[in-house]
């Protein structure tokens, strides 16, 4: 069973979100792709961050009609630190004949020495690129720093959609439109329980 992980806040999930994962699923012929929101994630500390319920409450508004679309608590329900590769060996347990592909952008890609643990994440899951716009990396310098690493890369050919959950704030903010750059449940969620109307926080 081909399984993918796509992790993040989603804070609010948007449209950008969910055509890079069907661009995923598709191309990597995915049975499901796991959309797991991230309680409290290392690389936001100090950042304001939605209460997971208001997230969860989106992202299934979101994903509703996607049947090869499933929200996982797995991070949310789980005490921290909240490193990806525990998350990892939660889901494996969960999914025990599962062939893993971590969904991931290119600046996520560029930064991976920086994660925790990144060689273990590497021998637990394929990692699928995902094009984000402005972002280069340097496959030879990963490879050297983690030996096999571009056999556990894959690249998903994807449109760059570029909608920032941070812009989206923003727009909420000044109290201009967002329709087309969320679904329409996830715009009546946020209008009916007046998320980012008053707060300015910085969001990915």
């Amino acid at each position: 069973m081909r399984l993918g992980v796509l992790g993040g806040t989603f804070d609010p999930p948007h449209h950008g979100h969910l055509i890079l994962a069907e661009m995923a699923r598709d191309q990597l012929e995915l049975e499901r792709v796991l959309w797991v929101p991230a309680a409290d994630p290392p690389h936001k500390q100090g950042r304001a961050i939605t209460p997971a319920g208001h997230r969860l409450a989106m992202l299934q508004i979101a994903l509703d009609g996607n049947p090869s679309f499933t929200l996982s608590r797995a991070d949310v329900d789980r005490p921290g630190p909240h490193y990806t590769v525990d998350l990892m060996d939660i889901l494996a347990t969960e999914y025990p004949q599962a062939a893993w592909f971590f969904l991931m952008g290119g600046d996520s890609l560029r930064d991976l020495p920086t994660w925790h643990q990144p060689s273990r994440l590497i021998e637990q899951c394929t990692l699928a690129v995902l094009p984000r716009p402005g972002v280069t990396y340097d496959l030879a310098e990963l490879e050297s720093s983690f030996p096999g690493i571009t056999t556990r890369v894959t690249f998903v050919d994807a449109p760059q959609v570029y909608i920032a959950a941070s812009d989206i704030v923003q727009r909420v903010l000044a109290g201009q439109s967002i329709r087309y750059l969320v679904p329409p449940g996830v715009e009546d969620y946020i209008a009916a329980h007046r998320l980012y109307h008053s707060r300015k926080e910085t969001r990915a």
